[in-house]
């Protein structure tokens, strides 16, 4: 079903590294970013670009190696129709910013808000839903596994509830974690736990108060950080709304399916749509998103169309502070997953101002990346 009131029908800049801004108001803190810009040569706004605009896209990243790039798969094109929902998969190397596209993703039909994760130099891609001719909508509980060195793909054990628009991290490069999402009509509350090595799935403790979809974190050591998403309210029609939150998960090294969920302090701004989010050193960073819960489409589930933010924030883990930390070059949102490689983060594809799907791959640097 879609999700379109979701009736989930799923029918139907670099520069300011380290700088913490808790104290500053948003105002203050654009003035300070303008009077930065002037003192400072103007970075390139698009470091590299993808082949193909593409938006709603599962992005991983291999930093070193033969194999270094930025990945990006399956998504949605620019015509923003189910037509457009794409297996085709790409890579940018971030250096050179040469880019070439990879064997397609396994599958009949491309689909929307996957997730994916390295794990021993091959990359895991999970779950993410179908559109058919009639705005309909599918979660998966497929695990395609992409081996870069062959351009070679294989499957892994299906995911035991399919979801989509789930978070995803890795912990202690062994296992991968799928944190809530949507399934089928609604969100769960699931935390499910996949041993690539032994290609098993486990449950964890579940996400605490409801589930969510569209919301952004990672894992970094024991901790597994998430924020905001959408939640489901139902009388006749489902209902969807934004949920401010912000969550830390301690995960027990000796139990790692027990997991104790503590409250963090609210994260700058808005609570925020299909952020990007991931690892650069000790904080977990999220990049663009936006107010407005949508479909596939851009255009919000009450008519609103969605407009996309610039701000890049993270949970620093070490000093147990949010940090705001720069600015994107532009504003961007649909996005799934945040790149850290070469003393930067970077944004790949996703929606512009008017919902306009764009190729770029944003650079903003960040130490410890």
């Amino acid at each position: 079903m879609p999700r379109t009131a979701r009736v989930r029908s799923k029918t139907g800049t670099g520069g300011l590294t380290g700088w913490y801004t808790q104290r500053m108001s948003p105002l203050s803190y654009l003035r300070a970013v303008a009077a930065l810009a002037i003192l400072t040569p103007a970075a390139p706004a698009v470091a590299q670009s993808l082949p193909m605009a593409v938006t709603n896209n599962a992005v991983a990243v291999i930093a070193t190696g033969p194999q270094r790039g930025i990945y990006s798969f399956l998504g949605l094109d620019s015509s923003k129709t189910w037509r457009g929902v794409t297996t085709r998969a790409f890579v940018v190397d971030p250096v050179t910013g040469k880019s070439r596209e990879l064997k397609r993703v396994p599958g009949d039909v491309g689909r929307l808000a996957a997730t994916a994760q390295v794990w021993h130099g091959k990359i895991y891609l999970f779950g993410g839903y179908t559109v058919d001719s009639a705005g309909v909508e599918h979660s998966l509980a497929t695990v395609d596994v992409y081996d870069p060195a062959t351009d070679s793909w294989s499957a892994g054990a299906p995911t035991p509830i399919a979801v989509d628009d789930a978070v995803s991290g890795v912990y202690r490069d062994s296992l991968i974690y799928l944190v809530s999402g949507w399934h089928e009509r609604d969100n769960v509350t699931a935390v499910q736990i996949y041993d690539p090595a032994a290609d098993k799935w486990t449950s964890a403790t579940p996400v605490p108060g409801v589930g969510v979809f569209g919301h952004a974190g990672a894992i970094s050591g024991n901790a597994l950080v998430f924020i905001d998403g959408v939640q489901t309210g139902s009388d006749t029609v489902i209902k969807f709304a934004m949920k401010p939150q912000a969550w830390l998960g301690s995960i027990d090294p000796d139990n790692p399916g027990a997991i104790r969920w503590t409250k963090l302090p609210p994260h700058p701004g808005p609570a925020l749509f299909r952020a990007a989010a991931g690892v650069c050193g000790s904080t977990i960073v999220f990049a663009g998103g936006t107010e407005t819960a949508y479909n596939y489409n851009g255009m919000g589930y009450g008519g609103t169309p969605a407009a996309p933010r610039d701000w890049v924030f993270g949970w620093d883990l070490k000093a147990r502070r949010w940090q705001e930390l720069a600015l994107l070059p532009a504003p961007s949102m649909d996005h799934r997953g945040l790149a850290a490689a070469g003393g930067a983060v970077w944004v790949v594809g996703g929606m512009r101002a008017g919902q306009k799907v764009t190729a770029a791959v944003q650079k903003v640097k960040l130490a410890g990346c």
